[in-house]
């Protein structure tokens, strides 16, 4: 049986660590499980800058992946994108090109990279799917970040028609779970809410929620997340991307994730909804249905039960999480 060296970069942030875990968890040999032929190595910008074309190669030198999932990128909240477009375009610009190119040039046998929902157009019929990556501008606000993402998707399709390499990538939606950002600044909803919950509970003072309440979303926990990414590396081989994500059928709203929050944290103050903030857009529904169709008989942690692993999760290891309290310089870390 042929050895694997699977490389996974951006490893410190909330996918790589699903990864890991479910490598490490799901028993061995198992479709999710590590197999026997295989060696998975986890990075992380501590390894190397894979902004810097020599870092990266020393990092492939060492370890002499066959594989790549690629999660490392510069990110930040939308303030830090709407600052600094330039910054976030160029360094990921790099990294991408980096990883993509010192991939090729050492021979990597598959590489998938993970891309974002925001790589889709700001104005879109709905449902989303993987068709509809390059048909209009993105939104404004990260349109650096966005187009980053994006030529990663060119540039899987150039590698493969000219040099016949094995690259594609991913697109997930709303993911949570542990080890995800829940720094109240720049967090997305599910963790932004979790720790305003749980600080309201703490300080004894009512939670607030922004907006109405009624916006919809799919969310999709980071452990089955994870499992979607080791199916890929393993079993998907076309260069168009892949949206990673829950059904149509399982938006949720925004209250809803909001009420299942007060239950998992044990809230029993006063909870109320602030209408005078932003709701952002009320749904921005997208299709799983070739994930399904390719991946075939997978099932999802129900949302309730993946909240409560989150919440648990972000209680105990408060002291170490990303709350915003121990910050550091954005730097070549998961998104």
């Amino acid at each position: 049986m042929t050895r694997k060296t699977i490389l996974v970069t951006g490893s410190r942030g909330l996918v790589g660590q699903a990864i890991k875990y479910t490598i490490e968890t799901e028993p061995a040999g198992s479709r999710f499980g590590k197999h026997d032929n295989e060696t998975w190595i986890f990075t992380t910008s501590a390894d190397a800058d894979l902004r810097d074309p020599e870092q990266t190669r020393k990092l492939f030198d060492k370890y002499k992946p066959t594989h790549v999932i690629h999660l490392a990128a510069v990110v930040g909240g939308v303030f830090a994108n709407m600052r600094a477009n330039a910054t976030f375009l160029r360094d990921n610009m790099l990294i991408n090109d980096n990883i993509l190119h010192t991939s090729y040039l050492t021979k990597v046998d598959k590489v998938v990279s993970c891309l974002s929902t925001c790589v889709f157009p700001d104005k879109i019929t709905y449902p989303i799917d993987e068709t509809k990556v390059h048909l209009g501008p993105p939104h404004g606000s990260n349109f650096g970040y966005a187009h980053a993402k994006r030529t990663v998707d060119i540039q899987n399709h150039a590698y493969r028609e000219q040099y016949g390499c094995n690259f594609t990538s991913a697109i997930p939606t709303n993911v949570f779970g542990p080890n995800d950002n829940f720094d109240l600044d720049d967090a997305h909803v599910i963790p932004a809410l979790i720790h305003k919950c749980y600080l309201a509970k703490e300080n004894q003072t009512p939670f607030i929620a922004a907006g109405t309440g009624k916006p919809l979303r799919q969310f999709i926990y980071s452990r089955d997340l994870s499992k979607m990414f080791i199916w890929m590396i393993r079993e998907y081989n076309d260069v168009e991307p892949v949206v990673l994500s829950t059904g149509e059928t399982d938006e949720i709203t925004i209250r809803q994730a909001s009420d299942a929050i007060v239950r998992a944290v044990g809230f029993k103050g006063e909870y109320s909804f602030d209408p005078t903030k932003t709701d952002g857009q009320y749904r921005r529904p997208v299709s799983n249905e070739k994930l399904m169709s390719l991946m075939g008989g997978f099932e999802f942690t129900p949302f309730e039960e993946a909240l409560d692993f989150t919440v648990k999760w972000f209680m105990e290891n408060y002291d170490t999480a990303r709350t915003g309290t121990n910050k550091n310089p954005v730097t070549a870390s998961v998104a």
